[in-house]
């Protein structure tokens, strides 16, 4: 890509800009507002601006022709839980649960997975003067020990650097199917108070929202009372529920400036329940894209991502905010995902598997930036980069110094967003599957998983809702050397490494041929592996 000289010298002057500024300027208001986007379960092929054909996502796409598109972008874990702990700590999620790391979603009863006293992205603005909320799908704990709902849900949100938070407690797909605000059930009645009850299914509970077999699976609620908070909550409402905080919240701090009252800076985590199962689109979105609920799911979601961009356009703030939009892991082959692969639509692309699995298709996302006068529009990276590096990457924008940080796994890649570097930044990256087995590494080109198969859902039957492995790979028409008709060859390799460089879709698995590079990346994967004394 040819480089603007006028484009260039604006760089260099932004960078000396970074440098030379004294902290007392660095506590005005001139600093960026950022909004992070965090959507769930989108895929590498998902929208328009990555290759979608079959749904249209014009406001994301409009973000990535006036900022720019990463197409080596990677979430730290396929699975969501631990790809939210490495985005909010700047850690790998080998390094939580006291050492012995997080590998899966967080249950309903799961306490607060990230120590208060632990750095957090939400911290660093903290620092730096902003307002910071979180939105949306939380999934991340409440609590010390067993969180059995029943006080207020501390530590939480608000003990990691979040002023406000308003969302899904857990996961769009499993309960209590309540909003919580702060550390409160929304809607919340003394009289009638929310109880967990467990699994079974003779167990009283509370009615949720009625949908349909093919929106996908849905676990059944485990909580009985608080009828009105759960009256709050429905499935076919959330987005725009969302969406409409987004705006409010943008609105109020933008207000506050105009007023001329003490008004910060801001950073919004909005972490969508869009597009996880179950797939509820609003009345609006139904039947809308050439992809099934999914698809559906996906139009709603461009139009929560117009929402924003429409309020920030309208509150005069645009032009010093900077976007981050971008996915917890990759797309699943859930009921959803498997019409709309049925219906034409791919939706990682052309990459070798899906959520949960440490094939690319898990955990190369979609990964769009902009910064109005400071990202070059339209532009396109190559460069390797991760959730887990958003920590050190921000501590800079906001004028702290990343090389202060305990852990090296967060690398700071501002440069990447705001110029064209010839030469990586990121040189090595540890990948996560669901199972620790498939821990894996990836080093320049080389993308090394010390294990058969993907480590993710190995489902192939058509009642079953967590496909993945080789009959995922089947299902699409993907190609691997390992698989034959569906499952593992006999005689496949007893590991896996792929030359990225040559072949991102992971068709050729060399394990065989390069054993030199195998033991030089074992060697440093092993020094990543969790100890089992601990």
């Amino acid at each position: 890509m040819k480089t603007n000289p006028f484009f260039t010298l604006k760089l260099s002057v932004f960078f000396l800009f970074l440098c030379c500024i004294s902290t007392s300027f660095l506590q005005a208001q001139d600093k960026p507002n950022v909004v992070y986007i965090l959507v769930d379960d989108l895929g590498y092929g998902d929208l328009g601006c990555y290759g979608a054909t079959k749904v249209k996502t014009p406001n994301i796409d409009k973000l990535a022709s006036e900022g720019k598109i990463f197409t080596d972008a990677h979430s730290a874990s396929a699975v969501c839980t631990p790809s939210r702990y490495a985005l909010l700590t700047g850690q790998y999620p080998v390094r939580g649960n006291n050492g012995k790391g997080i590998w899966g979603p967080s249950p309903v009863t799961s306490e607060l997975l990230i120590n208060p006293d632990q750095l957090t992205l939400a911290d660093v603005f903290k620092n730096s003067g902003y307002a910071t909320a979180a939105l949306g799908k939380w999934h991340l704990g409440f609590g010390t020990g067993e969180n059995r709902w029943n006080k207020p849900l501390r530590p939480g949100p608000n003990d990691l650097g979040f002023d406000y938070y308003y969302g899904v407690p857990v996961v769009n797909s499993a309960p209590p199917y309540v909003y919580v605000e702060n550390d409160q059930v929304v809607g919340a009645d003394t009289n009638d108070p929310l109880v967990y009850v467990g699994r079974g299914k003779d167990k009283e509970v509370t009615p949720i929202t009625p949908i349909p077999p093919e929106a996908s699976q849905r676990t059944p609620n485990m909580f009985k009372g608080a009828v009105k908070a759960h009256q709050l909550y429905n499935d076919y409402t959330v987005g725009t529920v969302l969406a409409g905080k987004a705006v409010d919240w943008i609105t109020e701090q933008t207000t506050k400036k105009s007023k001329k009252e003490k008004g910060n800076p801001f950073f919004l985590y909005l972490a969508t329940t869009h597009i996880h199962h179950p797939f509820t689109p609003g009345n609006n979105f139904q039947g809308k894209s050439d992809a099934e609920l999914y698809g559906d799911f996906i139009q709603e979601l461009d139009w929560m991502v117009g929402e924003v961009t429409a309020t920030l356009e309208k509150q005069g703030v645009a032009d010093n905010t900077l976007i981050i939009f971008t996915s917890d892991n990759g797309a699943m082959l859930n009921l959803g995902g498997r019409n709309a692969v049925r219906a034409g639509h791919k939706i990682n692309g052309d990459l070798l598997g899906f959520k949960f699995g440490v094939w690319e298709g898990g955990h190369r996302v979609p990964f769009i930036a902009k910064w109005p006068g400071i990202i070059e529009a339209g532009s396109v990276s190559d460069q390797l980069i991760c959730n887990v590096d958003m920590l050190a990457t921000l501590m800079a924008i906001t004028g702290q110094d990343p090389n202060s940080l305990e852990s090296l796994d967060s690398i700071n890649i501002l440069d990447a967003l705001v110029d064209n570097p010839k030469e990586p930044i990121r040189n090595e990256l540890l990948l996560a599957a669901h199972r620790p087995t498939h821990l894996s590494l990836r080093k320049g080109k080389w993308m090394y998983i010390p294990a058969q198969g993907s480590g993710g859902f190995r489902g192939s039957k058509p009642n079953q809702h967590a496909w993945g492995g080789a009959p995922a790979v089947a299902f699409v028409g993907g190609k691997n050397s390992d698989i034959e008709n569906g499952k593992l060859k006999v005689d496949a390799q007893a590991a896996q490494l792929y030359n990225l460089e040559e072949d991102k879709y992971q068709t050729t698995n060399v394990y065989n041929q390069y054993a030199e590079v195998v033991i030089e990346m074992e060697a440093i994967l092993e020094t990543y592996r969790p100890k089992k004394n601990k």
